[in-house]
Order: C-alpha cells, then sequence, then structure tokens
C-alpha cells in the first residue's frame, strides 16, 4: 500500500488558500486588465490570470509530469466572471489530482520546458511544493495592484484595512 501523505498535506495547503485567492479574483475590474504600475510590471489581467492558473499547473505537474510553455494552452481572459469559473475548475482539478496521487509518485521527475527543451527538473513533490509558493506570491502581488487602483483587498491571514472580519 502506497501512502499519500503528500498529496494530503499539499491538497491542505491549497484548501487554505483558495478563498482569499478567489476573493481576489472577484474583486479585480475587467477595465483594469491592462494596468501596470510600472513598464516591467505584468499587466493586471496577466497576473490574475497567473492566480487562477496555477493550479492548473500542479494539476498537470502530477498527473503528466511535463509543461511545456511553448504548447501550454492559455486561457483566453475575456470577463472576470469566466475567469473566476476558470479558477474554479482548476481548483477542483488540482484537488481531486492531489487526493489521488501517492508519495511514490509525487518522487518521479516533473519536466519544465520551452519548445521540447528542458529548462529544469524537479522532483514532482519539489515542484508542487514550489508552485504553491509561486501561488501565494503573485496574489500577494495582485493584492498591490489591488491597492494601489483602490480595489478592495481581502482578509487573508488575518483583517485588511479593507475587510476587518477574520
Amino acid at each position: 500500500m502506497n501512502k499519500n501523505i503528500f498529496g494530503q498535506e499539499f491538497s491542505r495547503e491549497l484548501e487554505t488558500e483558495i478563498m482569499a485567492s478567489r476573493k481576489c479574483l472577484e474583486r479585480i475590474d475587467e477595465s483594469l486588465f491592462d494596468y501596470k504600475p510600472h513598464e516591467k510590471s505584468m499587466q493586471m489581467g496577466y497576473l490574475a490570470l497567473l492566480v487562477a492558473d496555477i493550479p492548473k499547473w500542479i494539476a498537470v505537474t502530477v498527473e503528466k509530469g511535463e509543461i511545456d510553455l511553448a504548447t501550454w494552452e492559455k486561457f483566453k481572459l475575456t470577463s472576470k466572471d469566466e475567469l473566476v469559473k476558470y479558477f474554479d475548475q482548476n481548483i477542483e482539478t488540482a484537488k481531486q489530482v492531489l487526493q489521488n496521487t501517492n508519495d511514490e509518485a509525487l518522487e518521479e521527475m516533473f519536466y519544465l520546458k520551452m519548445g521540447g527543451k528542458e529548462l529544469m527538473k524537479s522532483s514532482k513533490k519539489e515542484s508542487v511544493s514550489s508552485s504553491l509558493n509561486h501561488w501565494v506570491h503573485h496574489r500577494g502581488q495582485l493584492t498591490v495592484y489591488m491597492r494601489l487602483n483602490n480595489l478592495p483587498v481581502p482578509s487573508i491571514y488575518g483583517p485588511s484595512a479593507d475587510d476587518k472580519s477574520f
């Protein structure tokens, strides 16, 4: 019997971040999708898309063991509602995949590629952990963009100046 200790732990970690991530995405005004605080910064829409997309990365990492950025199917950002729906679908898939994996499978290698060329490799377990951190990082960036545009920042790990509930 192969255990699923890591998949369950990753699933719990994912679960703790879902509500705050969803609240951020729900508050992004579509008129701000092109907003950039600096010429070198990402557009707000692209950053919001990363927050919605990273749970899908987790599922693909575990299931397929490879992501090729050259062929990655990019979601067409059209509306906030469609973005939130896409996020919800990706979350459900990631939760299912993490619940159905096992520790042995998570020790297998993951490859990040660009046009077939290997950019990096690590265990699936390391990649999932890194992806969760990457997800939280980009959500943090998104909250800064929100603050700069007077969008209410939700409570994340405690109350925010805009959301005192916790």
